[in-house]
């Protein structure tokens, strides 16, 4: 007999489990996405909503504001070889004990309107965040014009390019 005859071979070692390692996965990844849930919907960590706050919330007074229309305006724009035009429609926001200050300087307040927009060019509308930069500019022109804390916003309600 040889000497590989006497060694008996040797067994394969056996092979780990891998369902530990793949249930410990399942779980963290469930775990996390329920900590995620928990936190974003506001069940943990969020602001606790007593009967106190909900009835402070309900009872707080609408501000006394009225709407003052201003008259529509057409104006031409320049910087394009076909002529464009631009129909501007608005509402002053205002509070409502200042209405009557604000309906006597109408006209002033659609003068400074209609100088600002006739200075517009094509290219300066067609940006996307050109109606909010439009918008606080005229609310700044109005603003000189009626006095500081007599107009609250400028509401616009139609501002159509032919």
């Amino acid at each position: 007999m040889s000497e590989q005859e006497d060694v008996e071979p040797e067994e394969a070692p056996a092979k780990a489990s891998k369902l530990p390692l793949v249930l410990g996965l399942v779980l963290a990844l469930v775990g996390a996405g329920g900590g995620f849930f928990a936190t974003w919907s506001g069940m943990i960590l969020g602001p606790e909503a007593s009967a106190e706050t909900a009835a402070v919330e309900e009872e707080e007074p609408v501000p006394e504001v009225a709407f003052l229309p201003v008259d529509p305006i057409v104006v031409s724009l320049s910087g394009k070889s076909e002529p464009a035009f631009l129909r501007f429609r608005a509402q002053l926001e205002v509070p409502a004990n200042k209405k009557s200050d604000v309906e006597t300087l109408m006209p002033r307040v659609v003068d400074v309107l209609n100088s600002y927009l006739r200075a517009l060019r094509t290219a300066d509308i067609e940006d996307p965040n050109a109606l909010a930069r439009l918008r606080s500019q005229m609310l700044r022109r109005i603003k000189i014009v009626a006095g500081e804390n007599r107009v609250n916003d400028v509401l616009v309600m139609e501002f159509v390019i032919n």
